[in-house]
């Protein structure tokens, strides 16, 4: 038997049906035929009359300009430039420290998360050209520790590292991946792999066909965390918002991946 109930997913869609099939939801997201045509009974839907005598072909061809050549370096408060954050991130992780942690796959060297410009001192804002600092954060899959480091691009020196246990930052791309690919291999994945069979007539094997985004699960801090719920906040566990690419939504909210003990459960 299919339930039909309505939320708002976002200003541009006013609601969406989400059928409840095995343990899973499955969200069909559709907007109105017409949305953004022209025409219909509103006049000021309707195309201005050209100017008399004026020939009424379609206009020329947008002109495109190229993108300014980007630096090396950036100046002042530029955004971080691809040289700098390549830079930013050799410098916070040396190839010979790799060894010491783990990714979320279990593969040497933390898992990257975010690389930033970094905030200036107050001595240094009335500076013509200021240092450039970022601040680059990783999360250790060895010691379940976050960790930061402030870089100074001018002088190619780590200036402070900071370590932190219990601190959970949104999760990267990559971990929400790796979050569909254990949720889908395990028991309780039965719900996901029937949704998304019956929505496309193919079997899931992995996280490839999906669109995938996670948000954090802190256990305790939320709330009831039952069994080995309760080590989420010490340990990295995350949960999805889940869709077929191009297709549709499949609810899998309710299901706790824990990165860090590469295990799933549920919630109620």
């Amino acid at each position: 038997m299919r339930h039909l109930m309505h939320r708002h997913l976002g200003k541009a869609v006013a609601g969406a049906a989400v059928a409840l099939t095995g343990t899973a939801a499955m969200v069909a997201i559709t907007l109105p035929s017409d949305a953004g045509a022209t025409g219909g009974t509103d006049p000021r839907s309707r195309p201005a009359a050209a100017a008399p005598g004026r020939d009424q072909g379609p206009p020329p061809p947008g002109v495109v300009e190229k993108a300014p050549a980007e630096g090396q370096r950036g100046r002042g408060r530029d955004p971080l430039t691809d040289d700098e954050l390549r830079r930013a991130q050799d410098l916070a992780l040396p190839p010979t420290r790799r060894g010491a942690a783990a990714d979320v796959t279990g593969r040497p060297g933390p898992e990257r998360l975010t690389t930033d410009l970094a905030e200036l001192t107050p001595a240094e804002t009335g500076l013509a050209d200021p240092p450039r600092r970022a601040l680059v954060s990783f999360y250790d899959y060895k010691s379940d520790s976050y960790l930061t480091k402030t870089v100074n691009l001018t002088t190619s020196k780590v200036e402070s590292t900071d370590t932190q246990h219990g601190v959970q930052p949104p999760p990267s791309r990559a971990e929400a991946v790796e979050a569909a690919r254990l949720l889908i291999a395990a028991p309780l994945g039965s719900g996901l792999r029937q949704d998304y069979r019956d929505a496309t007539g193919r079997d899931l094997t992995g996280p490839d066909p999906l669109s995938v985004t996670g948000f954090v699960y802190r256990g305790r801090a939320e709330g009831d965390a039952p069994g080995a719920l309760g080590d989420c906040g010490e340990h990295r566990c995350i949960r999805l918002f889940t869709k077929v690419k191009n297709g549709r939504w499949i609810d899998t909210r309710r299901f706790v991946i824990d990165l860090s003990a590469r295990t799933v459960a549920r919630l109620g």
